[in-house]
């Protein structure tokens, strides 16, 4: 009978949210903006050997690992190399392997795997990784990879040491590539409540997160914790724990604005102004300073009866000239429209921009952070 009921509310509680997703068109849905706690991907690396090759592989005269390895994966089946033996493993390369771990990951599900060369393979194309482990940062096996490498670039070399390379030879890509062995515990279904955490850090994000809920389900059902976390209680069994989430994430959350920030990037010269920077009363110029130096050369030459040499004299000319610009006045609390009209009205460029904004920040008329990347 319980069961019953409480689908008959999450029923009632999911056309409250599509209702209330038809009226709040601009908000965000909770799960755009947040994760639940605990429920995360792991990352997984591993060893192995790359074979397959067209003479592509490592040199093995400067990477002996790769031809211990190969050794070693011999004696596993009953192959031993006779000591001294030098091996030229042209077509067998060394590589990391690497890939990701979601969330809930079940025993037999595949995952896509990443190879990349440690050593001085040329090319992975038309490659086959065998058996590779890949283990967690605790050190156990959670997946096995295998299969053939799809590369995406490639290379090729002539006979007299000319060369072309398109993309990047040296990695490629297994699509489900890899076996997954081993689940990763979780408290899930342990009956404790449920902790959203926003992906930004923000006080009323958190709190406007937590009124949405409440309003929805009932009074100090959901409570912020911090800046990030918002704790809400949930039901005990886990099948209803997933209609519960299912529900909750969907719920749009009207997000509080971000803080007033002007950001530079001194390397590309884009400047990106916020919409909530305002600049107090302020007089601003800007003028330009343009020095230019020309050098040329003279001969001079004595008379026909002098006792003088002919010789070069250099000739300067220092030439200094000033663009003037008006001064353009920033009334009380103008806002990001305002800045921008008066900056193009004088012509600035992205470096003078820079220059004017960080003067403004200095003289403490420009409130918002100006942050430097």
């Amino acid at each position: 009978m319980k069961t019953k009921t409480y689908n008959a509310i999450v029923k009632i509680f999911f056309a409250v949210s599509l209702l209330q997703l038809s009226f709040f068109a601009q908000a965000e849905r909770i799960k755009d903006i947040a994760s639940v706690a605990g429920v995360r991907a792991n990352q997984l690396v591993g060893y192995g050997l790359v074979v397959g090759l067209d003479g592509t592989g490592d040199q093995t005269t400067q990477s002996p690992f790769t031809t211990q390895s190969f050794n070693s994966m011999l004696k596993q089946f009953g192959i031993a190399v006779p000591e001294g033996t030098r091996m030229q493993m042209k077509n067998v390369a060394a590589v990391m392997v690497q890939a990701e771990l979601p969330a809930f990951a079940k025993p037999g599900q595949t995952l896509d795997v990443t190879v990349s060369s440690i050593s001085n393979a040329k090319s992975l194309r038309g490659g086959s990784l065998l058996v590779a482990p890949l283990k967690g940062m605790d050190g156990k096996v959670y997946a096995i990879a295998q299969g053939n490498l799809v590369v995406g670039g490639f290379g090729a070399q002539g006979a007299d040491g000319s060369s072309i390379k398109v993309n990047v030879p040296s990695a490629g890509r297994i699509p489900s590539g890899a076996l997954v062995e081993r689940a990763v515990e979780t408290n899930f279904a342990g009956g404790q409540p449920i902790v959203f955490n926003l992906n930004r850090a923000d006080f009323t994000t958190a709190n406007q997160v937590a009124k949405s809920i409440n309003n929805l389900l009932g009074p100090d059902v959901a409570r912020p914790l911090d800046s990030v976390s918002i704790m809400v209680d949930s039901p005990q069994n886990p099948a209803q724990r997933v209609d519960f989430i299912a529900m909750l994430e969907n719920l749009d959350v009207t997000l509080g604005e971000e803080t007033a920030k002007v950001i530079i990037n001194s390397r590309t010269g884009t400047i990106v102004v916020g919409k909530n920077v305002r600049v107090s009363p302020v007089a601003v110029t800007h003028g330009s300073l343009t020095v230019t130096v020309a050098e040329s050369l003279t001969v001079s030459q004595p008379n026909a009866f002098g006792q003088g040499q002919t010789v070069v004299v250099p000739s300067s000319k220092v030439q200094a000239s000033e663009k003037t610009n008006p001064m353009f006045k920033f009334a009380p609390g103008a806002s990001l429209d305002d800045i921008v009209r008066s900056v193009n009205n004088v012509g600035a460029s992205p470096s003078d921009l820079m220059a004017i904004l960080e003067a403004l920040k200095q003289s403490g008329a420009l409130k918002a952070e100006l942050v430097v990347i």
